[in-house]
């Protein structure tokens, strides 16, 4: 993966500059490498690591990233749903355990790129915290870059935050306001998986699930919002791809297999502009089961 345009200019690394008074203002829900290089050690910046699956086994991590575990308890386990959000008193546990403060700056990467890391920035946000950011291309943007990484350790085990989650009714939803959100000519509910299994002719990767999408919703595959390197596209570009399937409806829902890649999605509508945007916590692994929630299925 080659860097673009968030890397950092002209040749190899030098070392990084020391410590800053404060990381400052973050420029928006996206920073690039060079924003996060030149801020690392910084008091009161706090970066996670938010890799899933596979990619938590890389082995490497940026600099004092701290392991915010979407696979481990900050998911509700006791929901039938896989990384389903879990609520206040244990998020708010969770993240004070990870020694984050409420006037902190966050950064949040993971190892695929843009992929776990928007889910972790949109729980944040909806328990209330909002100096939170995504690193656009991630871990392999940082890799390509020639910047410093280190050994993954242990869990974090320095001193404990004081964060206090204050939850944002609305910004995770359940299905029945999916279901309004369907017949409701003012909003649109976007599907982050790939054009296969939202036709229904790629198998679900998780059992029991039934084929196939929602009636009236649309397909935005997560990976098309990024470019070939792996980075977020330009805000123009990011705009006229919901365009395209959202018209002039400025309501979005997003939808993907358990709640993660719908929130890529967030962070593309985020970007262009949307401010009426909410994902749909149980996604696909709870729309997709046997019910009586209506799915088109494969077409003959």
């Amino acid at each position: 993966m080659t860097p673009s345009r968030n890397a950092i200019p002209e040749g190899p690394p030098g070392p990084l500059p020391g410590p800053l008074p404060a990381p400052g203002p973050l420029p928006g829900p996206l920073v690039g490498i060079d924003w996060l290089a030149g801020r690392l050690g910084t008091p009161g910046l706090v970066l996670f690591d938010a890799s899933v699956g596979a990619h938590r086994a890389a082995g490497h991590r940026i600099p004092g990233a701290r392991p915010f575990d979407l696979d481990g308890a900050l998911s509700d386990h006791t929901a039938p749903a896989p990384h389903t959000m879990p609520g206040a008193p244990e998020f708010t546990e969770t993240v004070r355990a990870l020694g984050l403060h409420d006037a902190d700056t966050v950064v949040v990467y993971d190892g695929a790129g843009i992929y776990s890391s928007a889910r972790a920035w949109w729980m944040l946000r909806a328990m209330g915290f909002d100096r939170a950011a995504v690193l656009d291309g991630g871990l392999p943007a940082w890799t390509a870059a020639g910047l410093p990484v280190e050994a993954t350790g242990p869990a974090y085990e320095g001193p404990r935050g004081s964060f206090t989650a204050r939850p944002r009714p609305g910004l995770l939803v359940d299905s029945a306001t999916v279901a309004r959100a369907l017949a409701d000519p003012a909003a649109a509910v976007l599907d982050a998986r790939t054009r296969e299994r939202f036709a229904g002719t790629a198998p679900e990767p998780r059992p029991g699930l039934r084929g196939g999408h929602m009636p009236g919703a649309v397909n935005l595959p997560f990976a098309e919002l990024q470019d070939r390197g792996g980075l977020m596209r330009p805000a123009g570009e990011l705009r006229a791809a919901f365009r395209a399937l959202a018209g002039e409806r400025e309501r979005l829902y997003f939808s993907c297999g358990s709640g993660v890649t719908a929130c890529v999605l967030a962070l593309g509508a985020e970007l262009a502009g949307y401010r009426e945007i909410a994902v749909y916590d149980g996604s696909w692994s709870e729309w997709g089961l046997p019910s009586e929630l209506p799915v088109v299925p494969k077409s003959p």
